[in-house]
């Protein structure tokens, strides 16, 4: 019996349901923190690169990680593409889907979006609509595009919320000018669950977001968390119907009329972290209630100093937050996340460029990625300090960095990476 149980323990712990996956591009609990030890902190562009692999096209969504198996999406000669590479680095396959529309912004492209995967299909999203779920040997199980579906894309700049996925379904956050809407596909059909109007009265651009929802699972019950049009909303994950949501965080409609959201929001200890105002301010929320509860929960709101592009990492009663953009790029504040109160801050070594990177936190750390490829390996411990600036080859770096089993990876304009010591 203590043989059979051995060996129980032994498949349990190889299982790749309890391996170090990165199924989404905000890590297995949407937060911005990964698990494990023994990361690199120091790297070149010739030193503890374990392998790198030349892209087929450009792209700027963050690779996902399941098992063996690394997922991303990018250009390939015109075509939306779906790649599979092995964990040396190798493609095992790729899919197709669409045509590549390209990026509006210098730093975006048609490859957006991260896909999204439950270790046993892989959910992918591109700026042309196309929506595509395959299996992980790369067959195509089903295809639709929400544009041909439900109406034109009318954000301004380019698609960037990504797919999310709950026990059932895989979720799609559309907010725009015009009609927009929550939308839930059956996993293994890919028929529309439930669609779910989200038309909050946002003005012109205001209206537009490109943040991603939060998927929460309390008990057993799973709840999207959705930050874009001025409000966060909450919304029963089975049918899509709200349950409660925060307005005001437009000061002024009607002048303020282009506040569109790029960050998304992050959940821990019980408050939902709401970065809005292109970076000017942050609202903490407690979560629960019912209907308006801007009065009720807003926990406390901090001005300045925010963040526009890169979403908040937050975890164990702290929330870091990286100012991205503006003469105060490359700092880091480290907040107390039930008062907002500043346990401490820092400036990072500036560059001619901001962050379109998310940071992540991982055994004591915290990563930035500049958009140069210089990644910053700060200490997450009671004090601001700089551990170590490590660069690349210089190409355009907009992708979140991703930690599993003691490696990075880190996806250029070009290239992906896999960094270990």
């Amino acid at each position: 019996m203590r043989l059979v149980a051995s060996l129980c323990l032994i498949a349990a712990l190889a299982s790749p349901l309890l391996a170090n996956n990165w199924p989404n591009w905000r890590g297995p609990d949407y937060n911005g923190v990964a698990s494990g030890k023994g990361y690199p902190t120091e790297w070149s562009a010739t030193k503890n690169v374990a392998w790198k692999v030349e892209l087929p096209g450009r792209g700027s969504s963050t690779p996902v990680v399941w098992g063996d198996h690394i997922f991303l999406t990018s250009a390939a000669e015109g075509t939306n593409a779906l790649l599979a590479f092995n964990r040396n680095g190798k493609e095992q396959w790729r899919v197709v889907i669409g045509k590549d529309l390209g990026g509006k912004n210098k730093k975006a492209s048609g490859s957006n979006p991260s896909c999204a995967t439950d270790g046993q299909y892989v959910f992918a999203y591109f700026k042309s609509g196309d929506l595509i779920c395959v299996d992980f040997a790369g067959k195509l199980i089903w295809q639709t595009n929400l544009q041909e579906k439900f109406g034109e894309n009318t954000l301004w700049w380019d698609l960037g919320t990504s797919p999310v996925l709950t026990k059932q379904h895989c979720v799609v956050a559309v907010m725009q000018s015009g009609p927009s809407y929550l939308v839930a596909f059956d996993k293994t059909t890919g028929q529309v669950a439930w669609k779910q109007d989200r038309n909050v009265d946002a003005p012109e651009e205001s209206a537009h977001s490109y943040s991603t929802p939060v998927v929460l699972n309390e008990n057993g019950h799973e709840t999207l968390v959705v930050l874009g049009a001025d409000h966060v909303t909450a919304h029963d994950a089975a049918n899509g119907q709200e349950v409660w949501r925060v307005g005001g965080l437009n000061p002024d409609p009607a002048s303020l009329k282009r506040l569109r959201s790029i960050a998304s929001a992050v959940v821990s200890d019980g408050i939902v972290i709401a970065p809005y105002q292109r970076g000017q301010e942050i609202t903490a929320i407690n979560l629960g209630g019912r209907g308006d509860v801007t009065k009720s929960h807003v926990a406390w709101v901090k001005k300045g100093n925010g963040t526009d592009v890169a979403t908040p990492a937050a975890v164990n009663g702290k929330v870091y937050v990286l100012t991205d953009s503006g003469k105060m790029r490359g700092l880091v504040t480290c907040l107390d996340i039930k008062t907002g109160r500043e346990i401490w801050s820092g400036q990072t070594e500036q560059g001619r460029l901001g962050f379109s990177s998310s940071p992540i936190v991982v055994d004591g750390k915290l990563y930035a990625t500049r958009e140069d490829g210089v990644t910053f390996v700060l200490s997450a411990g009671p004090e601001f300090k700089v551990l170590a600036a490590n660069e690349l080859d210089g190409t355009q770096t907009v992708a979140t960095p991703v930690f599993t089993d003691g490696k990075v990876l880190i996806r250029t304009d070009t290239h992906l990476y896999c960094i270990a010591n």
